[in-house]
């Protein structure tokens, strides 16, 4: 070993032992050996040891634009030097302008309330909702619908709203008034369908649950255009209609939670665009900055939001945020759209979505693929020890074709602590900037490290 390796190996080792010491991290076990990543430069990322890697996931569904974006870094160091905070009890130019360039992605009327995750947001959603009702003559309309397998964030009340029994476990009693019915997943239907050959028994469930909790109880219903975390699992075309029908019909509010499937994900602007609706609530975060700073918005339609206008006591929204909507994190957020507009990122993501599962087509008939979906560009693959059982593959099958990627130099993740015995799915979802050849190697690894995982 030269002098410089040792150098390089004395220093991962000062690090490693910091990072033993001081570090938690998030949802594993102590991990004495993590790989530390040291940069990035469009989809792939380098750790200390100089070793590459396509970042298959984005980081976390959310490096939309792909790392080491100098012109971000720019926006960002201007907006510092210009004014680094000031609270949205007033206001600055940067959340003004991002307020509005929202408004245009959503092709709609909606007042954009900043906060700093995607936790954060669906909470604010929550509180939103329930004072509409309030100030609207419904004081008792308190519950909120959401899905199994769903996942809206950590806090009390959005972990409430998840739909994943692992990430609950211990953290009980959550935040009250919280409703799940099945979700659209077609693979496994709850209710022993056929796809395309259904009745949407799926959305029925939501009128369901709406009626024998009592109208006058619910709020609103949350959901994702597509579940992602829980596992990708994409709704039939008529889901999300029907969805939105049955909240109209009973005063529900419908909150879409776009903090994944937004800002091209899905091949569309939000997720919700792919199937026509228009939401009450649009909660989003991760690709809103690309990741390159801490950002979240919550999109009140105009007409929730007069009730909050009236010069009555207690009818303005009591909620504050110290950091949410930072001038810095605005301008960062400007740029990264501006980005994802200049270099026509969201019909890329569509582009590489149809690439992406045209290519994985080899793996539909490997013995332990039961099914792959897609939407946009994000991707799930469902392990089964065999196809006719549909059984969960083990974890130890889904650890193996992980650490396989990663040996080849591949990121990518699985629907990790959600629902007991169905950690199964694997997940991806690269940057909307990767390239042709990002792509070629992302499906050629995937394919190569199935080839050695038939038995």
């Amino acid at each position: 070993m030269s002098a410089n390796e040792a150098d390089k190996a004395a220093r991962k080792e000062r690090l490693l032992e910091k990072d033993r010491n001081y570090v938690w991290h998030h949802m594993s076990p102590h991990n004495d050996n993590p790989l530390i990543i040291e940069s990035g430069k469009g989809s792939w990322v380098t750790d200390i040891d100089g070793n590459r890697y396509l970042d298959g996931m984005a980081g976390l569904w959310c490096v939309n634009v792909g790392h080491g974006r100098s012109e971000i870094a720019e926006a960002a160091a201007g907006q510092m030097m210009k004014l680094a905070y000031t609270t949205l009890v007033q206001s600055h130019i940067p959340a003004i302008e991002l307020a509005a360039k929202l408004n245009e992605w959503l092709g709609g009327d909606y007042r954009i309330f900043f906060s700093n995750s995607g936790s954060d947001a669906n909470e604010v959603a929550f509180k939103i909702a329930r004072q509409y009702h309030h100030q609207n003559g419904k004081p008792t309309k308190h519950k909120f619908i959401s899905r199994h397998r769903a996942y809206h964030g950590s806090s009390m009340g959005a972990l409430a709203a998840t739909g994943q029994a692992q990430r609950k476990l211990k953290y009980e009693p959550l935040g009250a008034g919280f409703v799940h019915v099945p979700p659209p997943y077609c693979y496994r239907c709850p209710f022993g369908q056929t796809e395309g050959a259904c009745q949407l028994q799926c959305a029925q469930a939501v009128e369901d649950a709406i009626v024998w909790e009592g109208p006058d109880s619910v709020a609103g219903m949350i959901l994702e255009p597509a579940i992602t975390g829980g596992g990708v699992l994409v709704p039939p075309d008529g889901y999300l209609p029907k969805v939105r029908s049955i909240c109209s019909k009973y005063d529900v509010l419908l909150i879409v939670d776009e903090v994944i499937c937004g800002f091209g994900r899905s091949g569309e602007k939000f997720g919700h665009q792919n199937f026509g609706v228009k939401p009450d609530i649009v909660t989003m975060a991760k690709g809103l900055t690309s990741a390159y700073s801490p950002l979240s918005a919550t999109a009140v339609s105009a007409e929730l939001y007069a009730s909050f206008k009236e010069k009555q006591t207690e009818s303005h929204f009591r909620h504050i945020n110290t950091f949410g909507g930072n001038p810095v994190s605005c301008a960062v957020a400007l740029k990264s759209i501006e980005i994802l507009e200049t270099e026509n990122l969201v019909s890329r993501s569509a582009q590489m979505g149809r690439a992406i599962t045209s290519g994985l087509e080899p793996l539909k008939a490997h013995p332990h693929v039961g099914d792959i979906r897609a939407f946009g560009s994000a991707i799930g693959i469902e392990l089964v020890e065999d196809r006719a059982s549909k059984v969960p593959a083990t974890a130890e099958r889904v650890a193996a074709i992980i650490a396989g990627c990663r040996q080849k130099g591949l990121l990518i993740g699985k629907n990790g602590d959600t629902v007991p015995g169905y950690a199964n799915i694997l997940t991806l979802s690269p940057p909307l900037s990767s390239t042709d050849e990002d792509i070629a190697f992302l499906i050629r690894t995937l394919n190569e490290v199935f080839a050695l995982h038939v038995a």
